[in-house]
């Protein structure tokens, strides 16, 4: 089941049905946007197929500008993405679900395409579907956070920041020496 009613924590094991769910809303946001959309990607522990998430579907937009999103907010309301405003600096936040209900199905992030934000959303997918081992290590102690948190997201999210920095460190090290080994230049990430 999609959805999880605000300010609560549940995990739930990778279910082969949000990527079916994402890659139908990435449709959508396409149709709706067009090409200020530079890409979108699904992103965050529902992206990752080995490690349980909250099921909530979280998705990336890369626009060159977040000026350019302004003139389709009616649109994509139109369309059920409710505009909830500038979550964290330099992003835009949209949201899916049953908002009478107070549950939460989806989490659309506009973001600069190919800025920190967009980089670290793929890069930190990327690493832990490529590094079992590590999003193991990042699934069992998600999973033992929500035993102590199942009521206070906001706690949850807070004591998840630490190991999310080390491993988006790890992740953006990976990416570049990638990057280089691929292409023999150095690229900034």
């Amino acid at each position: 089941m999609l959805g999880l009613k605000r300010g609560t924590v549940k995990l739930e094991p990778h279910q082969n049905e949000w990527v079916k769910e994402a890659e139908k809303t990435i449709e959508e946001l396409k149709y709706l946007l067009g090409d200020i959309a530079v890409d979108i990607q699904h992103i965050g522990s529902t992206a990752i197929s080995s490690i349980h998430a909250k099921p909530i579907i979280d998705i990336a937009i890369g626009v060159r500008d977040l000026n350019d999103i302004l003139p389709y907010i009616e649109i994509l309301q139109k369309n059920s993405f409710i505009f909830r405003g500038e979550d964290i600096p330099n992003q835009l936040l949209f949201v899916m679900g049953d908002l009478t209900e107070n549950v939460l199905t989806h989490h659309i992030h506009v973001v600069k395409w190919n800025g920190l934000q967009w980089n670290n959303y793929i890069n930190f997918r990327d690493y832990l579907n490529s590094f079992p081992q590590k999003a193991e290590m990042y699934d069992n102690y998600k999973q033992s956070l929500a035993i102590h948190f199942s009521e206070n997201r906001r706690c949850y999210t807070e004591k998840k920041r630490a190991v999310i920095a080390s491993i988006l460190e790890q992740a953006n090290y990976w990416r570049s020496n990638n990057m280089r080994s691929l292409t023999g230049k150095d690229y900034e990430i």
